[in-house]
């Protein structure tokens, strides 16, 4: 079930991972380029604004951290102008973009998604309202862009735990005053593995 915090006047939304896959399923089924834009909010951590900007030219592995990276450029959180990132690509991400590369002939300087901002979180909401009428669940109907990666930001630092430097660096926050907002109380799951000890004394 997606979590909600309706206590204020922007309701907030998180997603679990299978929830996240079901988004992207349902974006893609409309077009895969949907589907990739889904995969960059909720799997790497993009602003929807920074969506459009990555391209295979930008994407590199990494020999030192045995990780795929991609250039990203994104909002400065201490003010100024953009700011250039390299964040992080889950293999299984990788593996797709270069498929969807592939199979749309790309050249290395195309961008995967060539969409507005307004166009992306448009997409976002339209999935989100089909998985809303097919399981009667009315909670995916919050469910905004930046709410995917909110859920992706929290995943990693409350449910796996990832230290907060390493996602300020990969997710584009500046300071830890930016980053706070995302700290954010743990899943039920999380409870459970993090109690697990005390029931056992």
């Amino acid at each position: 079930m997606v979590r909600i915090d309706d206590s204020d006047t922007v309701v907030k939304c998180w997603l679990s991972p299978d929830e996240l896959d079901n988004l992207e399923k349902t974006a893609g089924a409309v077009g895969w380029e949907r589907e990739v834009a889904m995969q960059l909010m909720g799997r790497c951590g993009l602003r929807v604004s920074e969506v459009s900007y990555p391209s295979t030219e930008e994407l590199r592995w990494s020999d030192n951290g045995n990780i795929w990276l991609f250039e990203v450029l994104g909002k400065n959180t201490k003010g100024g102008g953009r700011k250039t990132r390299d964040a992080w690509m889950p293999e299984s991400v990788a593996d797709d973009i270069h498929k969807y590369s592939r199979e749309r002939s790309f050249s290395e300087s195309d961008t995967w998604v060539d969409a507005s901002t307004p166009s992306i979180r448009r997409w976002v909401k339209e999935a989100a309202q089909v998985i809303a009428d097919e399981t009667g669940n009315d909670r995916w109907v919050s469910v905004s862009s930046h709410d995917l990666r909110r859920s992706w930001a929290t995943y990693h630092i409350v449910e796996r735990q990832v230290d907060v430097r390493t996602m300020m660096a990969i997710g584009g926050w500046s300071d830890y005053s930016a980053i706070e907002p995302y700290l954010t109380e743990p899943t039920e799951r999380r409870i459970g593995e993090a109690m697990a000890g005390e029931l056992l004394k």
